[in-house]
């Protein structure tokens, strides 16, 4: 199946397989493109949290987190989402070719790259990390030696874990450029300030990055710009009230006039866990009723006076939920039930599956 989106005037959850075509319904056209590599907050090694997203019409991507790579590429082609873009390869292809044949006959060319390879290497233009837990990296680190080179955009204090306890030559080479050992200077750390927006080399993309509070571990919100349009890309959060932080209102605030002048074109918000859950046991991750409440906050910011409408029509993709062990009915049937009994704000909850691609 194709499961390509685009997304039109709907208000609500969207169900199943995401082969709806639909648009939030103050966006006349869309003006982002995201791929889903991977989608769960846990257990499944080759399905964790990685979307790619780049400018509507573009092929130059950037990586919201990296838990998983080449496995999604390989899921989003067989979806039939890389089409284009293999199209786009080949006439590449043809006309080095043709270069080569044209100086060079005696020379053979190499076997032309997998498309998904192809993307990895060539379409990626950087990477956003969110935080260094594993499930946000592993796709990096093991796809580290056949991945082209690019910049890895985050905080201090993720950039240092990971070039400390992953690109070490001890877990892993030292693919970046610094740090311990002999530097193979693949990737260029760039260490980016909190609320101080940045360029992305070979794109016409823009980040502003926030801090987050994750249970001890500080996370990070990426806001992504293209031109006067928005996406906001959320990592791993706990709710302000049982992190005992105020990150999440500061981003509430921060946000609120793009939602009110409809420049805001989606939200990646996780919801790990279904409820009821403990807040004790939240081990910083948000549930359907944590994200409900926060997207309240969201909307007093927005229009204290009627904040019921505040959000209507706003895109929500639900990301991280965490798959259980136990025999019974799917945590992701169940967020999804939850979320749409507490939706009192007319959001449009989509629920990305591994290999999908919307637009937006």
């Amino acid at each position: 199946m194709n499961t390509r989106i685009k997304v039109l005037i709907v208000v609500g959850i969207l169900w199943g397989a995401l082969s709806i075509f639909f648009i939030p319904s103050y966006a006349e056209e869309p003006k982002f493109t995201m791929i889903a590599l991977g989608v769960s907050g846990g257990l499944e090694e080759g399905n964790l949290p990685s979307y790619l997203l780049a400018q509507a019409g573009s092929h130059d991507f950037i990586a919201l987190d990296a838990g998983t790579l080449l496995t999604g590429l390989q899921q989003a082609k067989i979806a039939g989402n890389l089409d284009d873009i293999r199209t786009e390869s080949s006439a590449v292809l043809q006309q080095a070719d043709a270069k080569e044949n044209a100086t060079d006959v005696s020379v053979s060319a190499a076997p032309p790259l997998q498309i998904e390879s192809y993307v990895m290497q060539q379409h990626i233009k950087a990477y956003l990390i969110s935080h260094p837990h594993l499930d946000h990296i592993a796709g990096l680190i093991i796809n580290s030696p056949d991945d082209g080179a690019k910049p890895i955009f985050g905080l201090p204090s993720t950039l240092d874990t990971l070039r400390d306890h992953a690109f070490n030559w001890k877990l892993w080479s030292n693919f970046g450029n610094d740090g311990e050992g002999f530097q193979l200077k693949k990737y260029e750390y760039v260490r980016v300030t909190p609320d101080q927006e940045v360029a992305i080399a070979g794109t016409p993309l823009n980040v502003t990055p926030f801090e987050l509070c994750h249970s001890g571990v500080t996370s990070t919100a990426f806001l992504v710009r293209t031109q006067d349009d928005y996406a906001l890309y959320f990592g791993d959060t706990g709710p302000d009230d049982a992190e005992k932080c105020e990150k999440l209102q500061h981003v509430w605030q921060t946000i609120a006039p793009l939602v009110r002048e409809k420049k805001l074109r989606g939200i990646f918000l996780e919801s790990s866990y279904p409820d009821p859950r403990d807040a004790k046991q939240l081990f910083g991750h948000l549930t359907p009723a944590w994200m409900m409440k926060e997207l309240r906050r969201l909307a007093e910011a927005v229009d204290p006076q009627q904040p019921a409408t505040a959000l209507k029509g706003l895109f929500v993709m639900v990301t991280h939920i965490k798959p259980s062990l136990q025999a019974d009915t799917p945590r992701r049937d169940v967020i999804k039930k939850q979320l749409e009994e507490a939706n009192d704000l007319g959001i449009t909850f989509a629920f990305p599956e591994q290999g999908d691609r919307i637009e937006f």
